[in-house]
């Protein structure tokens, strides 16, 4: 059975932590955010963690 090859696109999104959980940035952060509140705008700025649902299926993807 050949290898599974790496998916670019979830690369690219999705990042391992040093203690293995998967972190994500937070969506809608691209553009019409003159609208938003400040208190918005920062919690965009930071990463989240990835819900455990789609974690397995996001590290089959990255392979790491």
């Amino acid at each position: 059975m050949p290898k599974i090859k790496t998916h670019k696109a979830t690369v690219k999104r999705f990042k391992i932590t040093k203690n293995n959980k998967v972190s994500q940035r937070k969506a809608g952060q691209d553009h019409y955010n003159a609208r938003e509140t400040g208190n918005t705008k920062r919690t965009k700025r930071k990463d989240i963690a990835t819900s455990t649902t789609i974690t397995k299926t996001i590290r089959t993807l990255i392979q790491q």
